[in-house]
C-alpha cells in the first residue's frame, strides 16, 4: 500500500472510465467501494473488481461493499441470494442463543462466499447499533437487537463468520446510531442523552467488539460530549470515546463523507475529519468534482493511520480454508425459518 492516500472511492458506472482510471492512478485511494450502481452482470462485476486492485497496486486492496441483508443488500440474485436482516437473528436469538449466534456466524460465513467469488474482500457488518424507544427508523430492523449485550454476541459471531471467509469486516456505526432523531442521509442527527447512559448502552457493543480491524464512524452530534461537531468531526468524541473509553485502535473510516448530515465544502470536511483522528475517509457517490476535492485534502497514509491500514488489510491476505457450501447454507437455512 505504499504511497496509498487515506481515502476510499466510489466510482460512477459499471467499468472505470478513463477519467477515472488516471484519477485513481494518481491519487491512490487506499481502497475502493461499489453500490447498486456498479453491479450488472457476474462477469462485469469480477472485471470492475480486478481493475480497482490493479489500480490499488496489491492484490488485498480493499474493495467494499454493504451486505447486511434486509434492506441493506448491494448483491441480490442472481449474484448472491437474499438474506433477512439482523433482526431476524436477534429473534431467534431471544428464543434459542445458541442457535442465534449460530445463524450470526453463518450470516457472516456465507456473505464472505458470496462476496470473495467477485473478488470483493470487505463488508460493512455488523451494524453495532442497539436502538432505543422513539429513535429514527434509519436503523431498524438493520439491528440486531435493543440490547447492547446482545448486539455484542450477535455482531461478535457475524464478525467472526466474515474473519473466517478471509472477508474484513467493518463495525458501525461508532460510537452507537441507535438512538439518533433522524436519517444522517439527509440530516445530522442529535442526541441529548447523558454520557454516562451513553456509555452504558450505545458504547457497549462497540467496547466488546473493540479488537476488530476496522470501524465506521457516526454523523451523529452527541450534546454532553462535543456540542459543537458531529462525532466524524469531533476529536472530542474520536479520542476520548472512540480512542480512549471503548479502547478501539483499528482503522477509523468516515461513513459516507458526502452525507448531508455534514453541511460545508466537501473538501474541507474532508480535511477536518482527518485532523479530528479519523484515519481514512469515505466517499462514496463517485462524483468526479467531489473526489478531486476529497483525494486534494487527504494526504498519503503515515504513523498510526498507515500501521492500523496495514492491520486491517492483513486480515484478507490469509489462506482461507475450503468450506463445504452447501452444508453450511442448508444450516443457515433451517436455522433462519425457524418460528421466532
Amino acid at each position: 500500500m505504499q504511497g496509498s492516500k487515506a481515502w476510499i472511492a466510489g466510482c460512477a458506472g459499471h467499468r472505470l472510465s478513463e477519467d477515472e482510471k488516471a484519477f485513481f492512478s494518481h491519487e491512490r485511494p487506499w481502497g475502493f467501494i461499489l453500490f447498486g450502481r456498479n453491479i450488472q452482470s457476474a462477469s462485469q462485476l469480477t472485471d470492475l473488481v480486478a481493475e480497482m486492485k490493479e489500480l490499488g497496486g496489491r492484490a488485498s486492496t480493499p474493495v467494499f461493499l454493504d451486505q447486511e441483508g434486509g434492506r441493506i443488500q448491494r448483491l441480490r440474485p442472481p449474484l448472491a441470494p437474499n438474506y433477512p436482516p439482523a433482526a431476524t437473528l436477534g429473534a431467534l436469538f431471544a428464543a434459542d442463543p445458541a442457535a442465534g449466534e449460530r445463524a450470526a456466524w453463518l450470516h457472516g460465513r456465507l456473505f464472505a462466499l458470496d462476496i470473495m467469488t467477485y473478488g470483493i474482500n470487505a463488508d460493512c457488518l455488523p451494524c453495532l447499533d442497539a436502538p432505543v424507544e422513539g429513535a429514527h427508523s434509519v436503523i431498524g430492523d438493520r439491528a440486531y437487537a435493543s440490547d447492547p449485550q446482545v448486539v455484542s454476541r450477535l455482531g461478535r459471531a457475524a464478525a467472526d463468520g466474515l474473519l473466517a471467509g478471509g472477508v474484513m469486516p467493518v463495525m458501525k456505526h461508532i460510537p452507537g446510531h441507535g438512538r439518533g432523531n433522524a436519517d444522517s442521509h439527509h440530516d445530522l442527527p442529535v442526541v441529548d442523552a447523558r454520557r454516562e447512559h451513553l456509555s452504558r448502552h450505545d458504547f457497549e457493543p462497540f467496547a466488546a467488539l473493540r479488537t476488530l480491524p476496522a470501524a465506521m464512524t457516526a454523523h451523529i452530534l452527541y450534546r454532553d460530549i462535543d456540542a459543537g461537531l458531529p462525532a466524524t468531526l469531533s476529536p472530542i468524541v474520536i479520542k476520548q470515546v472512540i480512542r480512549d473509553e471503548i479502547g478501539f485502535d483499528g482503522l477509523l473510516m468516515t461513513d459516507d463523507i458526502s452525507m448531508k448530515a455534514l453541511r460545508g465544502d466537501i473538501g474541507e470536511i474532508s480535511a477536518k475529519a482527518i485532523t479530528a483522528g479519523c484515519d481514512v475517509v469515505l466517499h462514496c457517490n463517485g462524483d468526479m468534482a467531489e473526489m478531486r476535492k476529497v483525494a486534494a485534502a487527504v494526504q498519503p497514509l503515515r504513523g498510526d493511520a498507515e500501521r492500523r491500514a496495514n492491520e486491517a488489510e492483513a486480515v484478507v491476505r490469509h489462506v482461507v480454508p475450503a468450506a463445504d457450501e452447501d452444508t453450511l447454507r442448508a444450516e443457515y437455512q433451517e436455522l433462519v425459518a425457524r418460528p421466532a
